[in-house]
């Protein structure tokens, strides 16, 4: 588990920096100030979401349990999260309406708070050795 968070974390963060990259240079042509905004914090949630899964899997102090629900609960909260925002930002250069899927964004934020709260538990709730 520790290896599928690490190499999953490592895989976020470059996605996060070529999406971060792409959104300083390749979208301020193609879409308004307000689109690249928000697709910029898509990118940083993303970004965070890497950091925790690179902590997490370089750390003992939650269960393997508490890891593995962590690990979905923070890799389906960032495709919803981030990917809708992705979607809703660029929505005007594509053919498909992304707002059509709007509401899970913030469902994909529900997942992403309900990882830290699960991070949190665990923690409180590991014995120290």
């Amino acid at each position: 588990m520790n290896k599928k968070l690490l190499v999953t974390g490592a895989v976020l963060g470059i996605l996060g920096i070529i999406l971060g990259a792409f959104a300083a240079h390749g979208l301020e042509k193609l879409v308004d100030t307000d689109a690249i905004k928000s697709f910029e914090t898509g990118v940083r949630y993303q970004l965070y979401h890497a950091f925790l899964l690179l902590i997490l899997g370089g750390s003992s102090f939650v269960s393997l349990k508490k890891k593995k629900t962590i690990f979905y609960l923070a890799l389906i909260g960032v495709i919803f999260f981030s990917g809708s925002i992705y979607g809703l930002a660029t929505n005007t250069l594509s053919s498909f309406d992304f707002k059509t899927i709007a509401m899970i964004t913030p469902f994909g934020g529900l997942l992403l708070i309900s990882a830290w709260i699960v991070m949190l538990i665990g923690i409180i709730r590991k014995h120290d050795d």
